[in-house]
């Protein structure tokens, strides 16, 4: 680990929070808007903030706990989704004037699978990387819990989409394998393989739910990605203080102090 890796990885961490976003906007923003748009955000704001915990900022000082990044990168990202969103409207088709909601389908369901296979296969690097070193025993456990909590979300994404649309959901599966992987992702090498099981577990299902609000709210998200990365985020930054080797009150309120002031300074 030296200057010039920690370097790389915040990069990428840093483009992830631009193309969390990317997702959200999809079909509604010239490129030329999205790149100032990820300029100033991943130039300005997701380094101050991931300075607060990442930098032995104030966050790090107060007792917040965030490895790999569920609210420093997914929820920064989300939270930057939610307004993009709001902003541009929704898609031609999308809400109708009977107040039913349309569905646009995705255009080609094996390659949206693939791609979230793939990220699976990367969050190990996002994950396992974020050990730091090359420590067996601390890397093992994190690949594990990661693919555990992913496992168990796409699981429970799609128990709760067909109990609650009596149908096979592809797309509800696949974002509940996100969810899984972004709920862990603040806490994976504190969580123990039981502690893995629950928080993916309510992951998927908050994927269910949180794309149902979205909906009713009347905001356009083509990929689930607010329901993705920041209601996951926020849950997997909580759920530091409530599973794992730092379970507590006290844990629990210096999570909630994170997930409050990275939201206000994103949605500045």
């Amino acid at each position: 680990y030296t200057y010039w890796t920690d370097f790389l990885f915040q990069a990428m961490f840093a483009a992830t929070a631009a193309t969390i976003v990317s997702g959200a906007v999809a079909e509604r923003m010239k490129l030329g808007a999205f790149m100032v748009f990820t300029v100033i955000y991943v130039g300005v704001f997701y380094p101050i903030i991931g300075s607060w915990k990442w930098g032995a900022g104030w966050l790090d000082e107060l007792g917040f706990y965030d490895f790999a990044g569920s609210t420093l990168v997914h929820s920064v990202g989300g939270w930057a989704a939610l307004v993009a969103v709001w902003l541009l409207g929704s898609r031609i088709g999308k809400f109708k004037k009977d107040g039913s909601i349309g569905v646009i389908p995705g255009h080609n369901m094996p390659f949206a699978t693939a791609g979230v296979f793939l990220l699976w296969l990367g969050w190990f690097g996002f994950n396992g990387g974020s050990v730091l070193s090359a420590d067996p025993g601390a890397t093992s456990l994190v690949l594990v819990t990661t693919s555990i909590a992913a496992a168990s979300g796409g699981l429970s994404a799609f128990l709760v989409s067909l109990f609650k649309y009596k149908q096979y959901d592809l797309s509800m599966f696949l974002n509940g394998v996100l969810g899984g992987l972004v709920g862990i992702t603040a806490g994976a090498d504190l969580m123990s393989v039981t502690d893995s099981i629950i928080i993916g577990f309510i992951a998927g299902a908050l994927i269910v739910l949180g794309v149902a609000l979205i909906d009713k709210l009347k905001l356009d998200d083509p990929v689930g990605a607010i329901a993705v990365h920041l209601i996951c985020g926020v849950w997997g930054t909580l759920a530091v203080g409530i599973f794992g080797d730092l379970a507590g009150w006290t844990q629990f309120g210096y999570q909630a102090i994170g997930v409050v002031a990275v939201g206000a300074t994103c949605l500045i």
